[in-house]
C-alpha cells in the first residue's frame, strides 16, 4: 500500500474527509469529524488506527509490525508499520475495523445519514 492508495481507500467510506489539522505534514482521515486514521504524509511510514483495546494487545503480540501509537491514547490506538510486514489486505480490515468503531460512537442521525450516502 502506499499513501495515494490509503488516500484513496479511506475517502470512499461515507462521511469520509481528510485534513491537516496538527501539522501540514499528518494527514488526518476523518468521519464526520471523528479521527479514524492518521499518517505522514512524507514517508507513510506507519498508519495509526483506533482500535478496541484488546483487539489492539492482540495485534501487537501477534505482528511485530503493530506498535503503540505514537502520541495518541495507547489503549485506544495502535499503529502499523508500513515495512510489508503485514499485507495490504489486512491494513483495509484494519481501516475498516477503526472506521466501523468511529461510526459506532456516532449518534443514531449521523450513522443513519451516512447509509444514506451509500
Amino acid at each position: 500500500m502506499n499513501i495515494e492508495s490509503f488516500r484513496t481507500y479511506c475517502l470512499s467510506k461515507p462521511g469520509v474527509t481528510e485534513e491537516t489539522p496538527f501539522d501540514p505534514d499528518v494527514l488526518v482521515m476523518k468521519v464526520l469529524g471523528k479521527m479514524f486514521a492518521l499518517t505522514d504524509l512524507n514517508t507513510f511510514g506507519s498508519i495509526s488506527l483506533k482500535v478496541e483495546p484488546e483487539t489492539g494487545v492482540e495485534l501487537r503480540e501477534q505482528y511485530n509490525s503493530v506498535v503503540e501509537a505514537y502520541h495518541l491514547n495507547k489503549k485506544h490506538w495502535m499503529s502499523v508499520v508500513m515495512d510489508g510486514g503485514v499485507g495490504d489486505k489486512l491494513v483495509k480490515t484494519w481501516i475498516d475495523d477503526s472506521y466501523d468503531l468511529v461510526v459506532k460512537g456516532l449518534t443514531k442521525k449521523e450513522r443513519d445519514g451516512l447509509v444514506k450516502k451509500k
